[in-house]
């Protein structure tokens, strides 16, 4: 993971991955980009984050704030756990469009929280999209809810370092394996998005829509095969690809289908596909 998975080092997570390998990229498909900046993003103790809402979110629900499963402040879900409802307490950064810190969020629930398929933690804030645009002036970003595409020009916005990584997604792994954890058609990144400890849980933003397409999570940082720190690609055959330097990321588009009217997870909904309890 981009957050070292060491417990003793997780409260600095400044772990970096090593350099990317020396081949050309894709150029991603033209389109007209939108201003992509860090109003939205927040930092956490450990890890980067965003405040999101889904296409059919009100200005009144509850905020939420999407990161990593691997940055859950209790620890890493083992593999095949799903946490919901969770009590939590934690705080999160606001950041406004220059990267500055202009509030501190908090959480009353861990609504969402696993490592297995995908690497997601979804945290309900106090407050509501309304407030914190009232308050701050700063709007929540909006989470695709269709399947990104390869080429596609992207952003990923870290709070923690407040630092944005430009490049394209290369495509797509069937099982991305890292450890005991197994998640479910990843994306690769082109090796522009040299993307280091910290910046776990940043929002993967489509330039041209400026919307949520995936959570950043994790880089083969020593070129090790399949171990913590160092995921390998593996095929629908069990063929094994591994690309040292090389960063990912889990899509979040199947999220929206589980969420119903006030931003409440809802697992048995229809179309909801994400791993249950």
């Amino acid at each position: 993971m981009n957050k070292p998975l060491l417990a003793a080092l997780s409260s600095l997570a400044i772990a970096g991955v090593g350099a990317a390998p020396a081949v050309a990229a894709p150029q991603a498909k033209a389109a007209a980009a939108v201003t992509v900046n860090f109003a939205g993003t927040v930092s956490l103790s450990n890890c980067s984050g965003s405040v999101i809402r889904f296409p059919n979110s009100a200005d009144t629900d509850p905020a939420l704030v999407l990161t990593n499963g691997h940055c859950l402040e209790t620890g890493f879900p083992a593999p095949g756990e799903v946490i919901t409802g969770q009590s939590s307490s934690r705080s999160f950064g606001l950041l406004n469009a220059s990267g500055s810190r202009v509030g501190t969020l908090r959480a009353n629930q861990v609504v969402y929280s696993t490592m297995t398929d995908t690497d997601v933690t979804i945290y309900r804030t106090t407050t509501t999209y309304a407030a914190i645009k009232s308050t701050y002036g700063i709007s929540p970003l909006t989470v695709q809810d269709t399947h990104p595409t390869a080429g596609t020009a992207i952003k990923v916005v870290s709070g923690y370092w407040k630092r944005t990584y430009s490049c394209a997604i290369d495509g797509f792994v069937y099982r991305l394996k890292e450890g005991d954890w197994t998640w479910k058609d990843s994306v690769r990144y082109t090796s522009a998005c040299n993307t280091i400890g910290g910046t776990s849980g940043s929002p993967v933003i489509d330039t041209s829509t400026g919307k949520v397409v995936a959570v950043n999570n994790t880089g083969n940082e020593d070129g090790q095969r399949c171990t913590e720190n160092n995921p390998c690609e593996v095929d629908a055959s069990g063929n094994v690809t591994v690309r040292q330097g090389i960063n990912y990321a889990e899509e979040t588009y199947l999220i929206p289908a589980c969420f119903t009217t006030g931003n409440k997870l809802n697992l048995s909904a229809a179309g909801c596909a994400l791993p249950k309890p």
